[in-house]
C-alpha cells in the first residue's frame, strides 16, 4: 500500500484507506475498485491524493499513531471552533471541554504507543485541510513533547495551543486563505496577522491557559529572529510554541495544497533537519525527527549498492535506516526469493535515493508480473 498523487491514480487501483471529510463522513472506503467517475469525483472535491493497495506486498500496512476515530472526533472538534464566531467563542465553555476530553484521549494514545513512528498522511480534501492540519500539528508536538520528557500538565498545555495555533485564520478572508497562486505582498500582511487575531479570540476564551494562547501567538516566531508577529528569537520565544512552528512547517510541507504538490517525506525531513539552530533549535529537531520516518512503509528506493527496494517498517530512532526488501538486485533482475534488510546493521549500505511515484507504479507492476513473494509470517 503506498499513497499516490489523484493526478496519477487510474481506474482499476483499489483503494487501501478510506477518504473521509471533515465530519468523519466515509467518500471513498477501503477495496473500492476505482473508475473514471470515481477519480473524477474525488478530484472535484479536492482530494489530493489516495492510499493504493495494488496486491503489490500485501503485508506492507500503514498505520496512524491515533486510532482513527480520536483523530475523527479531533477534527470535527477543531472545525466547530475555527467555525465558531468570535464573539462567542469565550462563552463556548462546553466545545472547550470536549476538546480537552480529547487531547487528554490523544496524549493517552501516545503514551501507550510510544514506539510508534509518523508514516501516514492524513488525506483530506481541501476544504477540510486547516482542520486536519490543525490536528496533525497538536498529534506531531506532542509526540515531541513527550520526547523531550514533558509531564502531563507541559503537554496540556501544549495540546490545546497547538491544536488552536491557526483559529485566528478564521478572520482571515477565505478568498485570501485559499488563493491557488502567489499572495501579493498586501494578502500576505493579512494572513501574517493570523497570530494576533488568535491571540484576541482566546483572551475571551478562560479555558484556554495563557501558556497555550503564547503558542498561538508566537508559532510564527523564529530562532533566527526573521518571524512574527514581534520578530522574536531565541530564547525570547516559548519552547511550546517553537515546538508547534516546527511541526506546523512539516506537516504543511508534506501535505498537498491548491498552489503546489506536497514534499516527499524525506525531504521535509531534511528541511527540517537543515534548520537546527536557525529557525528552530537543534534541542528540540532532534526528539522530533527521531519520530518520523523519512522513508515511510511502501516507499520504493534505490541503495548505494545500486539494488532497488521497498522500505517495510522505521524502528523508533532509526530514521534513515528502515527495514527494506529486496525487489531488484544490482544488475536490474528481480529478486525472488525473500530477502530483507536491518539498514542500520549495515554501514557500507544507505538510501542513495527515493524513486519517483510513476518509477514506483512501473516496478509495482513489473514485480507483480513476473515473480511472487512468500509471505514472511
Amino acid at each position: 500500500m503506498r499513497r499516490v498523487s489523484i493526478v496519477n491514480v487510474k481506474p482499476g487501483m483499489k483503494a487501501g484507506r478510506p477518504v473521509r471529510n471533515g465530519n468523519g463522513q466515509v467518500l471513498l472506503n477501503t477495496g473500492v475498485i476505482l473508475n473514471d467517475r470515481y477519480i473524477a469525483r474525488l478530484r472535484s472535491l479536492g482530494i489530493p491524493s489516495l492510499y493504493i493497495d495494488d496486491g503489490f506486498l500485501p503485508d506492507i500496512q500503514v498505520d496512524d499513531v491515533i486510532p482513527e476515530e480520536i483523530r475523527i472526533k479531533a477534527v470535527k472538534q477543531v472545525k466547530n471552533l475555527l467555525k465558531a464566531h468570535a464573539k462567542s467563542l469565550g462563552d463556548n465553555v462546553k466545545e472547550s471541554e470536549k476538546v480537552y476530553s480529547t487531547i487528554s484521549e490523544i496524549i493517552d494514545q501516545l503514551l501507550n504507543n510510544h514506539n510508534l513512528m509518523v508514516e501516514l498522511v492524513d488525506i483530506r480534501s481541501m476544504d477540510d485541510y486547516v482542520f486536519a492540519h490543525s490536528v496533525n500539528v497538536c498529534v506531531l508536538a506532542l509526540m515531541t513533547g513527550i520526547s523531550l520528557g514533558y509531564e502531563r500538565p507541559k503537554l496540556f498545555h501544549l495540546g490545546m495551543g497547538s491544536l488552536l495555533h491557526d483559529i485566528g485564520k478564521v478572520l482571515v478572508p477565505k478568498e485570501i486563505l485559499n488563493k491557488p497562486g502567489p499572495l501579493t505582498e498586501e494578502e500576505y500582511n493579512i494572513v501574517k496577522k493570523h497570530p494576533e487575531y488568535g491571540l484576541q479570540i482566546l483572551s475571551k476564551n478562560p479555558q484556554v491557559s495563557s501558556l497555550s494562547r503564547m503558542v498561538v501567538y508566537q508559532h510564527h516566531e523564529r530562532y533566527c529572529g526573521t518571524g512574527y508577529p514581534q520578530g522574536l528569537k531565541d530564547s525570547e520565544i516559548h519552547e511550546f510554541a517553537q515546538i508547534t512552528g516546527m511541526v506546523d512547517m512539516y506537516d504543511a510541507l508534506t501535505v498537498d495544497r491548491v498552489y503546489r504538490k506536497a514534499f516527499p517525506p524525506h525531504e521535509a525531513y531534511e528541511m527540517i533537519a537543515g534548520a537546527g539552530d536557525y529557525l528552530f533549535p537543534y534541542h528540540i529537531i532532534e526528539p522530533f525527527l527521531s519520530n518520523i520516518a523519512a522513508y515511510p512503509a511502501g516507499t520504493v528506493v534505490e541503495l548505494s549498492s545500486r539494488e532497488i527496494a521497498v522500505v517495510m517498517r522505521t524502528t523508533k530512532g532509526l530514521p534513515l535506516s528502515p527495514r527494506v526488501r529486496l525487489l531488484y538486485d544490482k544488475a536490474a533482475r528481480p529478486v525472488t526469493t525473500l530477502i530483507e534488510l536491518e539498514l542500520s546493521d549495515y554501514r557500507n549500505v544507505v538510501i542513495s535515493r527515493v524513486l519517483d511515484e510513476l518509477e514506483s507504479l512501473a516496478g509495482d507492476q513489473a514485480m507483480t508480473n513476473r515473480t511472487q513473494f512468500v509471505n514472511p509470517d
